[in-house]
This record gives structure tokens, sequence and C-alpha cells, in this order.
């Protein structure tokens, strides 16, 4: 018997339609998962600690997504976020991304809000070889691990009060206290603060830890107060930058200078203190004005999205994101280990400024920057060539120059 080609022969056995079924089905599959959206997975804190701050972090990522999905995905395909709140906590945070890698399945990884978190969420991308892009981690301890995939965008902390503290020395101001909350950040701030004020020959006439989870600090503005400082350093988040600037005018201490890490950048700080917030600095990572990429737009469309000026963690979100983008793109591709590589190896201009990273991943191109609320208004004081207005110290406040104790005559704008 003659045989037949085997497509005829599945032809004259009815097969052929079912065959041709499964083929279209194959293609259709295909082509769905060609098409399926990108997942970007990240833990943030919308409850805890770090509500605040994470929320607006949280927003700036929301508005990447938003414009990247206007500009038509990323590689052709949709982005999706996938996240997750971690109540401001380590542990719960690492967990989550366990849950974000080996159950939701999701294509890159922003890191969470938080140097104590960061410190703990990668572990996780570490231990399944997954890049990440931290979104709001300043603390060096993070890079000093010897960790592959975790990459910074963001000043370290140990240089976010160098410019403030240049610029007090200069103008006189000789008595430097220092308070911090007991975790990553301030701990890494704190180390900045003492190598400056030292190297700058000023003297640190306090220096003060105190718990995370404290709320009263009257005992301690009045110990403060006894010390008679005329530059107050606090490495605080918001809640308690609040508390001390309240204890701090309940005990008298009137200091030419005050300034805070995060607190003072975003608008819940001028909501709780009203005028009382007038005149403290804010130690901040990005400013509108600082002549960055695209920070007038972003604001602009930040604004009319959310209803509220974008703070610096808002643009942390969003420039973290736009660096994974870029590294992707540069990979033409979602392999880990390509992205892994553009992560480490490219230099870009985001919304936060130059990226570049060490061996470590350490951020070593972008500066951090000095605001100071003035007359209401949040604006860029420090670095001098690029302040909106110049820096103000408290008039009739203690100066070195003076003896001890004693209040020079009037303050100064520089």
């Amino acid at each position: 018997m003659t045989r037949l080609p085997a497509f005829a022969a599945a032809h004259r056995a009815g097969w052929l339609p079912r065959i041709a079924a499964l083929l279209l089905l194959a293609a259709m599959a295909g082509a769905r998962a060609d098409h399926a959206p990108v997942r970007v997975g990240v833990t943030i804190a919308v409850t805890g600690q770090y509500a605040v701050p994470g929320q607006a972090a949280l927003e700036g990522i929301l508005l990447w997504v938003h414009d990247v999905n206007q500009r038509g995905g990323l590689l052709g395909r949709r982005v999706e976020l996938v996240h997750y709140d971690d109540r401001s906590d380590p542990q719960t945070s690492e967990r989550l991304y366990e849950r974000l890698i080996t159950d939701d399945r999701v294509d890159l990884l922003l890191g969470p809000y938080g140097s104590d978190i960061t410190m703990a969420a990668s572990w996780a991308a570490e231990r399944h070889n997954f890049p990440m892009v931290a979104t709001g981690a300043a603390g060096e301890d993070i890079w000093a691990r010897g960790l592959l995939n975790i990459f910074g965008v963001d000043a370290q902390a140990e240089h976010y009060a160098d410019l403030l503290i240049a610029d007090a020395a200069d103008a006189g101001l000789g008595r430097v206290a220092l308070v911090y909350a007991d975790s990553n950040f301030p701990h890494r701030l704190a180390r900045g603060v003492r190598r400056e004020v030292a190297r700058r020959g000023l003297s640190m006439v306090y220096d003060r830890e105190y718990t995370p989870s404290q709320t009263d600090f009257d005992a301690l503005a009045r110990d403060l107060r006894k010390a008679q400082p005329e530059l107050v350093i606090g490495g605080t988040y918001l809640e308690d930058a609040i508390a001390l600037t309240r204890a701090t005018a309940r005990a008298g201490l009137a200091p030419c200078a005050m300034a805070f890490t995060v607190g003072p950048a975003l608008k819940a700080f001028q909501a709780a203190l009203g005028a009382r917030a007038d005149g403290v600095f804010g130690l901040v990572p990005w400013m509108r004005s600082a002549a960055l990429p695209m920070a007038m737009d972003f604001s602009y469309r930040y604004k009319r999205l959310y209803g509220h000026n974008a703070s610096a963690q808002a643009a942390l979100g969003y420039g973290a994101a736009q660096v994974l983008e870029a590294a992707v793109r540069l990979a033409g591709s979602l392999d880990r280990n390509a992205v892994r590589t553009r992560l480490r190896d490219m230099r870009f201009r985001s919304l936060l400024g130059r990226y570049r990273v060490d061996a470590t991943g350490k951020q070593v191109a972008k500066p951090a920057y000095v605001m100071q609320i003035q007359d209401g208004r949040r604006v860029l004081v420090l670095p001098q060539e690029l302040q909106e207005s110049p820096v103000r110290y408290r008039a009739g406040c203690y100066r070195s120059a003076g003896a001890p104790g004693t209040d020079a005559p009037g303050g100064t704008s520089r």
C-alpha cells in the first residue's frame, strides 16, 4: 500500500482541524505571554512609623507606572505594579519580598522605603539573585555586606549634613548638638555629623540617641537647652521631628539653626506645627528647584494628580523606577543577569540627578541638599550656587563669637 504524506494522512483521518486548533491555541498563548504585563514588585509602608514618607514614595512610583505606560510600556509590554504594605516593619517586608518573588513571580523589584527595612528586604533579593533598586535607603551599611543585588539611588546618609555644617562653621557657629533615632539611617547620619564637626574644629556639646518609639521629648529638650547649642541636627523621621520641635519650644531652646532629616520636607510637618515650623532646616535628597532633570514637569504633573506638592520621598520613588527602567531598556531584556550588569555599569541622569554606583552597588554620584522653611515656604538654601533664598540663622541666638550663654547681636542671612 502506498503511504500518504503525514499531512494528507492527518487530513483524511480528521485530525487536521484538531491539530490546527491546537496550533492556534498555542500561538495565542504565546502572544498572550509576549504581551503579558511586566510586573514590578515593591513593599512600601502605608501604615506604621514610615507611613507618610512611604505613601509619598508609592505615589511617585505609581506616577512612573502611568508615564511608562503612556510611552508604550516597557519592552513593548504594559507595566503593572504589585505592591504590599510592609507596615514599616523590616521582617514583614522581607517576608513579603519572598512572596513577590516566589508566589507573584514579579519580573522586577524596587526596594522599600527606609534604610532598616531595605537592610532586611535586600536579603530576600540576594537569596534569589534578583536585582533590586532601593527606593528610599541611604544607610551605608546596606552596601557593606558584600551583596550583589542591591543598588542605591540616594546620597549616603553620612553626607546629608555636610553642606549645613560647612555653612554654619563659615557663619561663626561652633557649638553643635546631635540627637537621633536608634535606627539605621539616623545612625549613619550621626556618624557623618561627628566626622564633619571634628574635621571643622567645632564643638559637639550634646550627642544623644533615643528610641524610635519615643514620643515625649521634654526631658531631652531641657537637657539640650543646658548645653546651649548654636546648631541642632536631628536624625529624625516625621513624628519625632514634630515632637522635638514642640519640645524645644516649650523648653525655651532657641538655637541659631535647627535641622532635621525626614520631616521638614513633608507637608505634614508644617500642617502640624504651623508658624512654629518657620526657620527649620531640612536635609533632603531632592528639591524641585535644584536644577535637576524633569523636576518642574514632574512636580506640576504630580500636583495635578495628587493635589499636593511632591516631596523628596515622592521623587525618590519616581527616580528609582526610572533607574530600573533605564537598566531594562539598556539590557533589552528582563533577564536578571543582564539587568544587574546594567545597573552596576550604567551612567544615567534621572529625576534625582546622576546615577552611578561603585562595585558594591552604593550610589557615589548624588549630593544631598538643604532646604529651609521661610515665611511658610520650603526653599532651597544650599548649595549656595543653587539657592532660591539665602540661609537664615535666627536673630539673637547664641554665637561662638560671644561669651557662652550670651546672645550675639542679631541673626544673619547667608
